[in-house]
């Protein structure tokens, strides 16, 4: 088969008859912004044995790929409204997979109100190589940014944090001995990995926070390295206590067994919960709209004056800053 066919039989469909692909009839889409709307454009790219595994199921993969673009929209306060696909075949345009990966995205656009706009398909790039541009809108002047927090503004998270980073290590089988030894571990193991193959991107929570947050970002890197990144373009200082931050119950219990897996739920990457900053006279209203929206928050630190990242143990002393290291995932 190839791209024509190939973009007929299994990539049409996400795209829909109408605008603003026209059933990928056309070079390109048409796209006409919702009234009194700022549009948002975020890009992820993945790569086999990079970002995923080269067994890793196809729809998965795909699903993955869509929501952690719907994560980078969510952090931004923008309601997602479609995406284009790049989709590099290792050697051959393989029918069986891309039937697969729309699979998924067909999935994934049914819960989350949006369509495929349009893209590209090649073969021969030597592993599987995605890229995905998803494109949200949000109220003109009401995007949310890592620039904004203050001095005083409390620091949320939301979810749990870490159940990815202990996923990929049940995957690589690298968790502690003391791990495996739990009562049930087979089903916490099991709901570790499906969180590190589906994130849960909060999109919900990202637009009702639009007008309350005062700075955002979604935890892709790892806590500790994205709350950095909230520091350094707010010209500011945080404070954070380890032992607010939340954990699943499969978390909770891995790190009682395990106890230095604390670094690796601090630093670990692939959560894509929401962390974000607020004035304390918020905090009624932000645990209202976490509710509306179904999602729990944490208050887990303080935004001070300064800069940097200051992190307090359980026992109540300063983790030492070289104990994080670059404290998350480095882009290379």
């Amino acid at each position: 088969m190839d791209e024509f066919g190939l973009i007929k039989s299994c990539f049409a469909a996400l795209a829909g008859a109408g605008a603003p692909a026209y059933g990928l009839g056309d070079d390109a889409a048409v796209l006409a912004p919702p009234a009194g709307c700022d549009l948002v454009f975020t890009k992820d790219m993945m790569v086999s044995g990079r970002h995923f595994f080269a067994d890793d199921p196809a729809d998965l993969v795909a699903r993955k790929l869509l929501r952690v673009n719907l994560s980078d929209l969510a952090a931004m306060g923008a309601r997602p409204l479609g995406y284009l696909l790049g989709f590099a075949f290792p050697d051959h345009l393989d029918e069986a997979l891309a039937r697969d990966f729309c699979r998924g995205l067909a999935q994934d656009q049914a819960e989350f109100g949006l369509r495929l706009y349009g893209g590209d398909t090649v073969s021969g790039a030597g592993s599987l190589i995605l890229s995905l541009t998803a494109i949200g809108a949000v109220g003109q002047g009401r995007a949310l940014r890592r620039k904004g927090a203050q001095p005083g503004d409390d620091v949320y998270v939301s979810g749990a944090i870490g159940e990815a980073a202990l996923g990929l290590k049940a995957l690589l089988g690298t968790l502690p001995p003391a791990v495996a030894r739990i009562p049930d571990f087979a089903a916490i193991k099991d709901a570790l990995i499906n969180r590190y193959h589906l994130p849960r991107p909060r999109v919900a929570l990202g637009m009702a926070l639009a007008g309350h947050a005062s700075a955002a970002i979604d935890i892709s890197d790892g806590l500790l390295a994205d709350l950095g990144h909230i520091c350094e373009q707010s010209d500011c200082a945080m404070e954070i206590e380890a032992g607010q931050v939340p954990l699943s119950d499969g978390g909770r219990m891995a790190v009682h067994h395990a106890p230095e897996l604390w670094m690796d739920i601090l630093t670990g990457g692939d959560d894509y919960e929401l962390a974000f900053t607020a004035a304390t006279d918020e905090a009624d209203q932000l645990a209202a709209l976490a509710h509306e929206a179904g999602v729990a928050i944490s208050r887990i630190g303080r935004v001070k004056p300064g800069a940097g990242l200051a992190v307090i143990a359980h026992d109540g002393t300063p983790l030492p800053r070289d104990a994080w290291g670059a404290g998350g995932f480095q882009h290379q």
